[in-house]
């Protein structure tokens, strides 16, 4: 008996060696690190839809941080416009947005805990609407109207600016145009009783112009519209001499561009999401780019509610598919500081922005954007962001840039 005890303890204890030299022997494998973020996107709006909705049914921005040692819990949501997001990040309730230049400088200025990071969409078509019997064919015929807008918002920002370049003045009431602030584009875009004409994002103005008739006069674009009648012809796409004097051209008469905000305590605490999410988006934009413009449309259909011939053409707008990338440029970031010298004009924000405020404040987020362009596979080569005749208004990534590097 006691020879058999003695084998067992043996082969106990031969058995514990090996298991730890077996243990000892493996190779490491590290635990991801748990986090939560909340979302917020403009899924009405027009680029960041699609975008966002490959990511959110191929689960990239949960893939790419996986690779970084993250094992990530989204929690998307849905926003009518930006104000309710601005909210959302003054409370703390929300970690990552995306919205225009307006409520981004007014951040900028109040010096708000954001940081800006990618381009989110951009070149949105923002159309001056009205019914199909007005008789308001022209820019000059809307002196002394009642217009709908977005009041605050890029929708107004762009009426101002159609209105200084044509009529020599960004202010409506030196024309004794009357505003009304109308919150959402899809009751814009109807015209309410009470409005001679709106301005309507493309995809609202698509609806109801497919639905009720709806006709349009100008877009920021600075061409003619279907219901145009005047010195450039009648009809739609007429080039509009003054819109080559726009601070903006040939963006347009307005340069817009919509940027993803995250919020500096949630990019402090872990600087690797802001790679992820970037590296998640333009994976997304990759494969998107590669697919017909129409069914690109298609997976937002929901939102937009448009056919993918009408989709296609909010779709072929969009300035990141027609560059095939998010990297924000020097010149992208130049138009936050263009718009904020018309805000100071229009009385918006005391006074306008200069370039160091903006230049700390992407401090932040610049080299993780370029980490994240670095991962990922198919990159744009100097020239692509320098050229330019590409319609859009470019310069070198923000992270390459000669003022970042020598702020």
């Amino acid at each position: 008996m006691a020879l058999k005890i003695s084998m067992t303890r043996r082969r106990f204890m031969a058995t514990t060696a090996a298991i730890g030299a077996a243990t000892l022997a493996a190779p490491y494998i590290a635990r991801a690190a748990e986090a939560k973020i909340a979302v917020g996107r403009q899924p009405w709006a027009a680029g960041n839809s699609p975008i966002t909705q490959y990511m959110i049914d191929n689960k990239t921005f949960e893939k790419k941080a996986k690779d970084l040692g993250i094992d990530l819990t989204i929690d998307w949501r849905d926003y009518p416009s930006a104000q309710p997001m601005v909210e959302a990040f003054v409370s703390g309730n929300l970690d990552l947005g995306m919205w225009g230049n307006t409520p981004i400088i007014r951040g900028l200025a109040a010096q708000q805990p954001w940081s800006i990071l990618n381009v989110g969409e951009g070149h949105f078509r923002f159309v001056i609407a009205t019914r199909p019997d007005s008789p308001i064919r022209t820019i000059e015929d809307l002196k002394g109207k009642t217009i709908g807008t977005l009041l605050g918002g890029d929708p107004y920002n762009a009426l101002s600016q159609i209105l200084l370049n044509e009529l020599g003045s960004g202010n409506p009431k030196d024309f004794d145009i009357k505003l009304i602030n109308i919150p959402t584009q899809a009751q814009a875009a109807t015209i309410p009783t009470g409005l001679d004409a709106a301005v309507v994002i493309y995809p609202a103005f698509l609806k109801a112009q497919k639905d009720l008739g709806t006709v349009g006069i100008v877009n920021s674009f600075g061409y003619t519209e279907d219901h145009y009648k005047g010195p450039a012809g009648q009809g739609a796409g007429h080039l509009l001499e003054s819109v080559k004097k726009s601070a903006f051209y040939p963006d347009g008469y307005y340069l817009h561009r919509s940027f993803w905000m995250g919020r500096n305590a949630v990019i402090d605490e872990n600087p690797d999401l802001v790679v992820a999410f970037a590296a998640a988006q333009q994976e997304a934009v990759t494969a998107l780019k590669a697919m017909e413009t129409g069914a690109v449309s298609d997976l937002v259909k929901k939102y937009w509610e448009l056919p993918a011939d009408l989709g296609s053409k909010v779709v072929k707008d969009d300035v990141i598919f027609g560059r095939g990338w998010i990297w924000p440029t020097e010149g992208d970031i130049g138009a936050i500081i263009q718009t904020s010298k018309f805000m100071v004009a229009g009385g918006l924000i005391p006074q306008e922005l200069e370039w160091d405020p903006v230049l700390t404040n992407i401090q932040k987020a610049a080299p993780l954007l370029k980490k994240a362009y670095e991962m990922t596979g198919s990159k744009p080569d100097e020239a692509t962001f320098a050229k330019s005749d590409a319609g859009d208004v470019r310069g070198a990534p923000i992270w390459e840039s000669d003022r970042w590097k020598q702020h």
